[in-house]
């Protein structure tokens, strides 16, 4: 099933959503959509291999931008579920920190590998949960829950690392970071970043949870009538998120074998953006795992040209804005015609 499409609860478009937008045009959107972001990809290499061909084309760069977009991609994948579901998650960023710093403590390297995995992605479960219930249960508002989240894990995350870094000493961790754990070539992080990715296409794509989710984010209330759960899913969309924050947190102990209380700084927002120009809509019930990930991919290409041609950063984040913007107005566009 198309994750574009308006679905019912059986996962079928309605007979009056039917006769609105044929099926062929629903999959040319998805399509367009899709397409265009390849297409941007591809300029980016043609910009990259004209102005630095040796430094861009090296597959050592090119591991390093899959590498750098591994870690903001499977935050990507939570907040994409999140925003179709109807929601908005604002704390990721502050939840990949609370978890890189709580997992990387004395006491916690002390119970090895397995101990600072475990405690990551229970950091991020526990930040998930708590979100989950003050916005299904609360309720409160998803914007005011997760600002709160924010500034209180960030604020966690200060209080326990004290403003160090946390260096991690665990030598099965900083194993897997070295060229020696590659596999086939490609870093184990952009394998975990893989496999979150095709985990969340099935989700959203092949099972009754990711069709309730754009049930839900679609029309809350009618979902309700017709028998879903609504607080339940908002609840489990929450607690998604946050095990992707925890993983996102894990991977990035690899990355740089450190916790630090700076860790997924402005996350947040490189995710939601990244879930926008993918083509998932603000107001939910629309979005797809293969176009979050291409935007994520289309900003780490940025990021990495900006670095390689030695340009300014507020001139790579002027560059990102104009693409949210365009993609926005591209939505708003399509979805009044």
């Amino acid at each position: 099933m198309n994750a574009d499409a308006p679905t019912s609860v059986a996962g079928k478009p309605t007979p009056t959503e039917a006769k609105k937008e044929p099926p062929a045009r629903r999959r040319m959107r998805f399509d367009v959509r899709q397409l265009s972001l390849v297409g941007v990809l591809l300029a980016l290499a043609v910009v990259g291999a004209l102005t630095k061909p040796d430094e861009f084309l090296a597959g050592e760069n090119l591991r390093l931008i899959l590498t750098q977009a591994s870690v903001i991609g499977v935050v990507t994948v939570g907040v994409t579920f999140v925003i179709i579901g109807g929601g908005i998650d604002l704390s990721v960023g502050a939840i990949v920190a609370l978890a890189s710093v709580w997992a990387t403590t004395v006491a916690t390297q002390d119970f090895g590998l397995a101990g600072m995995l475990l405690c990551s992605l229970l950091v991020g479960l526990g930040c998930g949960l708590v979100n989950g219930l003050l916005i299904a249960y609360g309720p409160m508002v998803p914007f005011i829950a997760t600002l709160a989240m924010l500034a209180s894990a960030r604020g966690l995350a200060l209080q326990i690392s004290d403003g160090n870094t946390q260096v991690v000493k665990v030598d099965a961790v900083l194993d897997l970071g070295i060229k020696d754990s590659y596999v086939l070539g490609i870093p184990p992080i952009v394998l975990v970043f893989a496999l979150v990715c095709v985990v969340g296409w099935l989700v959203l794509n092949r099972t009754t949870f990711g069709r309730r989710t754009v049930a839900v984010g679609g029309n809350a209330e009618a979902s309700r009538l017709a028998g879903i759960a609504v607080k339940r899913q908002r609840l489990l969309l929450y607690l998604l998120s946050g095990l992707c924050c925890g993983i996102a947190a894990f991977m990035l102990i690899i990355l740089t074998g450190s916790g630090q209380n700076t860790n997924g700084n402005l996350y947040e927002l490189d995710a939601i953006a990244a879930a926008i120009i993918g083509g998932t809509l603000l107001s939910g019930g629309r979005g797809t795992i293969l176009g979050s990930v291409l935007g994520v991919l289309v900003f780490t290409t940025i990021t990495n040209l900006f670095a390689l041609n030695n340009l300014q950063t507020d001139i790579q984040q002027i560059a990102k804005g104009a693409i949210i913007v365009a993609a926005v107005l591209v939505q708003k566009g399509r979805s009044t015609s």
